[in-house]
């Protein structure tokens, strides 16, 4: 049962003893921690989860250590008495507090709500008016054209105008799609 005798083992590497680093400032200390990091890459880091908020203990469902109401307190009675009363006073501070903390979130998605109607109702006032925009010229363009019509043919039917009037329509129409193209989307210095 003797075991063969191993190959020595080589000379581990000795690490260089770090100097002595006192940081002066908070920055100087979070650059010393990534140098130590960055030392050996490999290393995982432990990241420390997310503390969960303390909570008291909740009221106990069965009280079993309850004076007889023949008995005298004893002098030890008063400091159970104390911690019962203390850890009440805790547990109801805690719920006033989360109470408020509810309450200031409720205020706080109730603000945002009202925030996102404003910026609704103005895009929608700032629509209503681009589009009011876009009729009047498109209204200016079929003046013109009728105007221009009107100048070139002035003996012809009417007839023969409303079928005018709809390829019209289409070539506005075409001429408005290379104009969206052409103008730009706002104006600097307004």
């Amino acid at each position: 049962n003797m075991a063969a005798p191993s190959a020595p083992r080589p000379p581990r590497p000795r690490k260089e003893p770090q100097p002595l680093v006192i940081p002066r400032s908070a920055a100087e200390e979070q650059r010393l921690r990534l140098e130590r990091l960055m030392r050996n890459p490999e290393k995982t880091v432990p990241i420390p989860e997310k503390l969960n908020e303390w909570a008291p203990r909740p009221p106990p469902e069965f009280v079993r250590d309850v004076m007889g109401s023949s008995a005298g307190a004893g002098s030890g009675e008063f400091h159970v008495y104390r911690h019962l009363r203390r850890r009440e006073y805790q547990r109801q501070d805690f719920m006033d507090a989360m109470a408020e903390k509810q309450r200031l979130d409720e205020e706080f998605q109730k603000k945002l709500e009202r925030n996102k109607m404003i910026a609704e109702e103005q895009t929608a006032k700032r629509r209503r008016k681009r589009q009011k925009l876009k009729e009047k010229k498109l209204q200016a363009k079929k003046n013109k054209l009728e105007q221009k019509k009107q100048e070139k043919e002035p003996g012809q039917s009417q007839e023969q105008g409303s079928s005018e009037d709809d390829e019209e329509e289409d070539s506005k129409e075409e001429e408005e799609k290379e104009d969206d193209a052409e103008e730009p989307s706002f104006v600097m210095g307004r």
